[in-house]
């Protein structure tokens, strides 16, 4: 199967195929080639007569196929989108058309999120006949490479804890991302080249001082004066720091350090696989295993699950989210 790079430089340099399906959970893939695609293949003078936008809840395969079918008008291209394709009800009827796709017509189907059963006939006729591209979810602990890769493919750069901020606050999302990442290129001062974690929190209002991953580090490193300012700036801004959200990213950063003080091979590669983390995070994971020991650790994660089932209203009592969490800062300090 070709890569997105590949795919994108094939469109480049106008090697079209007759059929595209692209389908998968990641969206950001499939839009960016789709868009690609439509600004390469055609001219704006061409587009009027020869592109053609179709919604998958919104058409038929027979409507699909009458179109595909047409020949261009001036143009050595036709551009047929399907947008929703995974919502088309009458798929398989294409596979007529897909067997011997029309060379001027390019049929593009984005078909998002849903699977499809690559053992259908039409798909393995696509595959044959033109492109199949399954456009995958790239996993959290991907997710900073990933950052800096497109980063370095604009020429420019980003300090670690820039990345650190964008992959811990604004999740695995690509498209979410690139949208930030664009903003925080366009606001960048003129001649610079490098992304700082100021610019993040200027740009992007992800705070660098107080932030889910500093509390991570705060309570890793038993900095009990940063623990409570930042658990206290929480408590004033529960919309932007929901309560469930800290105790789950604190679960799963402390069952983390528990599973890394199991392991036998502590090498940088080994420990960033075991926890399923980016090498970006290791050192962090490793000093802050030195300040807990397995009996505190297991007694954290207990502590943690107590404190979902609260914030959830259970056994809390008359207690605010902010006091709970405070309660529950100080009891995993003291564990």
């Amino acid at each position: 199967m070709m890569t997105f790079n590949q795919i994108l430089k094939d469109i480049d340099k106008r090697i079209f195929q007759p059929v595209y399906l692209l389908w998968g959970e990641e969206s950001y893939f499939i839009d960016a080639i789709v868009k690609k695609i439509m600004d390469t293949v055609l001219t704006e003078s061409e587009k009027s007569f020869n592109q053609t936008i179709l919604y998958g809840k919104d058409t038929n395969a027979y409507e699909i196929n009458e179109i595909a079918r047409r020949y261009p008008m001036m143009a050595n291209h036709q551009l047929v989108i399907v947008k929703e394709a995974q919502e088309l009800k009458d798929f398989k009827r294409l596979e007529s058309y897909v067997s011997d796709p029309l060379k001027s017509t390019i049929l593009v189907f984005a078909h998002k999120y849903k699977k499809i059963d690559k053992r259908l006939k039409i798909i393995k006729k696509i595959d044959k006949n033109g492109l199949v591209f399954e456009s995958k979810r790239v996993y959290e602990n991907k997710i900073p490479g990933w950052i800096e890769s497109y980063l370095i493919d604009k020429n420019l750069r980003i300090e670690p804890k820039a990345i650190m901020l964008l992959s811990e606050n604004l999740g695995s999302g690509l498209s979410k991302i690139v949208n930030e990442l664009v903003k925080l290129i366009i606001t960048m001062p003129e001649g610079a080249d490098t992304i700082t974690p100021e610019m993040v929190e200027k740009n992007i209002g992800i705070s660098r001082d107080f932030n889910i991953f500093e509390l991570q580090r705060a309570l890793g490193a038993r900095n009990k004066t940063k623990a409570y300012l930042i658990i206290d700036f929480f408590g004033k801004n529960p919309k932007n720091n929901p309560a469930v959200l800290t105790v789950m990213m604190l679960f799963a950063y402390f069952k983390r350090i528990l599973v890394l003080k199991t392991l036998k091979d502590k090498s940088r590669n080994a420990v960033a696989a075991a926890l399923g983390i980016s090498p970006y995070f290791v050192n962090e994971y490793m000093q802050a295993s030195k300040q807990y020991n397995l009996k505190s650790l297991v007694h954290i994660v207990s502590i943690l699950r107590t404190y979902d089932m609260k914030v959830k209203g259970v056994g809390a009592g008359n207690m605010s989210e902010a006091e709970l969490m405070r309660e529950m800062i100080y009891k995993i300090l003291h564990a």
